[in-house]
């Protein structure tokens, strides 16, 4: 079973259409078979968005089945490692008059999704900007649903990615966040280490920049201690002392961003340097299957030169 528990703690058989907060007061619109009313109580900061479709709080079901490749696309010419820069969550909630957490939930079913075709098509690395160090600036209480999410997320879906052969790995620095949600991540990287099917990477607090700036640390500690030589530092040298280590294609063949910005905002800098690069409109929890398929098939009538000339 492939499950996707959310973090929601409301447990209402409602659908909630709307969540608007004002000087503390939250007025929820509720809808059930037979009546609709509105609630008003106070709180202190709202977190919590149910499901608009069913009222449930968890999508269960099994695994999904491998689906086959697409006509349109071909084999031998799939990318390897295929990168994407989550955005328009935000966007999406407004758009619906929910709260940026809905917007945030919504993704992960998105990712989810991602997850599935990369694993059905023979893509062996997918990474996803999940939390950029910039995002610590956005209001506490989204910051704090997002740590939330991922810790339930990646405790719902282990026992998945064991079971079909998934490896979890995380990049970013890590010291700034939860305790918990840094354990779990030791717990879910050390479990799949050895799974060998597919690979997928979170970026969580994470930057290029702060990827580079890591790098050279290292390569500078290593200097100092002798390890290394000043005339020994090349491109291998740093590369090695990257982030993206942790799997046998740290460069991306390809770089999904959604919601229409055209821009690759501080992800992955030194390894996107051959990077074919597609964005889409879509914000990133209307980005499905039909979409994913028009990026790989633009990729794939690409010619890429290295800087060389065929």
């Amino acid at each position: 079973m492939f499950s996707l528990t959310l973090p929601m703690p409301l447990l209402l058989k409602t659908a909630i259409t709307t969540n608007h907060v004002h000087r503390g007061i939250t007025q929820i619109q509720t809808h059930s078979r037979y009546s609709s009313k509105l609630v008003t109580k106070r709180v202190t900061t709202v977190v919590a968005f149910q499901d608009r479709v069913d009222g449930e709080t968890s999508v269960d079901g099994d695994f999904p089945e491998v689906e086959p490749l697409p006509k349109e696309l071909q084999a031998d010419l799939m990318p390897k490692h295929v990168a994407v820069i989550m955005d328009g969550n935000g966007r999406w909630a407004k758009m619906r008059g929910l709260p940026a957490s809905a917007g945030h939930v919504a993704g992960i079913k998105s990712l989810r999704r991602m997850v599935m075709l990369c694993y059905s098509w023979g893509i062996k690395v997918l990474t996803v900007f999940a939390f950029s160090t910039d995002n610590w600036i956005r209001p506490k209480v989204e910051v704090e649903f997002l740590m939330s999410l991922f810790e339930r997320t990646i405790n719902s879906e282990i026992e998945a990615l064991e079971r079909e052969g998934i490896q979890i790995s995380v990049i970013g620095d890590t010291s700034k966040l939860p305790k918990s949600l840094k354990s779990m991540i030791a717990s879910a990287e050390e479990s799949t280490k050895e799974n060998p099917k597919f690979q997928l990477i979170l970026a969580v607090s994470y930057s290029g920049k702060y990827d580079l700036v890591q790098a050279c640390k290292s390569v500078a500690q290593k200097v100092q201690d002798g390890i290394i030589h000043l005339e020994d530092i090349n491109e291998n040298i740093i590369e090695k002392e990257l982030e993206t280590n942790c799997t046998e294609f740290p460069y991306p063949d390809l770089l999904i961003r959604t919601s229409g910005e055209l821009r690759v905002s501080n992800f992955l800098l030194w390894q996107l340097a051959y990077t074919e690069l597609f964005f889409n409109r879509k914000l990133w929890p209307d980005f499905g299957k039909d979409e994913f398929i028009e990026a790989l098939t633009s990729f794939q009538n690409r010619q890429r030169r290295y800087g060389g000339r065929y």
